[in-house]
């Protein structure tokens, strides 16, 4: 690390509390796990450590209202490991990372490279770690992400279920600027996220009335906006009539976008938890095989779940038209 940076963590460690050095952060590989972990990651921060995180491509643009540097993993077992022991000596790393996976792959690549890994005891993954830790169960799965921090501060402290996530200035600018170019004020609009994440092969927790509801709210002549990821371009091509499609919008764009919107309606995916810890107003639809443990967390979330069924067009309408 760097004179300059080394004085930078000093001046920024909360009073009373001693630099810890650089922490090396394998954050979590999907949207809404990074969503839910960021207590945990203030928290370590808090403890006057100076967090690197490490994570797939999205990751850089989600964190950067946070000032956290992310460098972005490469793939492949060789490859990693390489990336890794170059950024240790970049760092000026004495060793301590934190893994937010539980894999077996993400503690021997961290392993190989030089760093002294901890984590969850996951995966036969002991030996490779310098402390492993049990995972027990947890009512929410942010909770576990905190009980990890807890753990590897050895220090435990009230469980915070504040996520506050806020993006880059640069960001909040990009989503005004596209708001202007589509003619939309702010809290005009509603977002709808009715994609699931490459996890759901099966399409278990997609909403099936996602475009009734869009030709209902063009009906009622409110705006529809959809920001597909890639991949989900065509899906969002039967949309077309009935929404303005912004796609490629970047993580952090999209968390602006959400802080917008009149209210925003998703399915059981990243965006979802995004949207809750952005503070937007958010309907939550977890399908009848959603899991409750990885609902939303958020001060505006109203969330629809039913063990047998789906909820109707009309009850997703009125919540997503509520004026509070």
């Amino acid at each position: 690390m760097s004179a300059d940076r080394r004085t930078a963590a000093v001046s920024s460690a909360p009073k009373g509390v001693l630099p810890q050095g650089v922490l090396l952060v394998r954050l979590c590989n999907w949207v809404g796990e990074v969503v839910l972990s960021l207590p945990a990651l203030r928290r370590l921060e808090a403890a006057g450590y100076e967090l690197h995180c490490y994570g797939k491509g999205w990751a850089a643009a989600l964190l950067a209202g946070t000032g956290w540097p992310v460098t972005v993993r490469r793939s492949g077992l060789i490859e990693s490991t390489t990336q890794l022991r170059d950024l240790r000596r970049m760092l000026n790393n004495s060793g301590p990372a934190l893994l937010m996976t539980n894999s077996f792959s993400s503690a021997l690549e961290t392993r190989l490279a030089g760093f002294a890994p901890s984590g969850f005891a996951r995966e036969a993954r002991s030996l490779l770690l310098h402390h492993a830790y049990p995972l027990p169960r947890f009512a929410h799965a942010s909770e576990s992400y905190w009980f990890l921090a807890s753990r590897f501060l050895g220090s435990d402290e009230p469980y915070s279920a504040t996520l506050k996530w806020t993006p880059s200035d640069a960001q909040r600018t990009a989503a005004q600027a596209l708001l202007a170019r589509h003619k939309l004020a702010p809290c005009s609009f509603v977002m709808l996220c009715p994609f699931s994440g490459a996890d759901d092969r099966d399409h278990r927790k997609v909403w099936p009335a996602f475009r009734e509801l869009a030709a209902a709210l063009h009906a009622a002549n409110v705006p529809v906006v959809l920001c597909p990821g890639p991949g989900e371009e065509a899906a969002a091509a039967a949309f077309a009539s009935h929404t303005i499609c912004l796609p490629k919008v970047n993580l952090g764009v999209y968390g602006a976008l959400f802080e917008l919107s009149r209210s925003v309606v998703a399915n059981d995916t990243g965006p979802g938890h995004l949207a809750a810890a952005a503070g937007a107003r958010l309907i939550s639809i977890y399908g009848p095989k959603s899991v409750t443990a990885w609902r939303p967390i958020g001060a505006h979330i109203q969330l629809f779940h039913d063990a047998s069924k789906w909820p109707t067009v009309d009850c997703i309408l009125a919540a997503a038209l509520a004026t509070s």
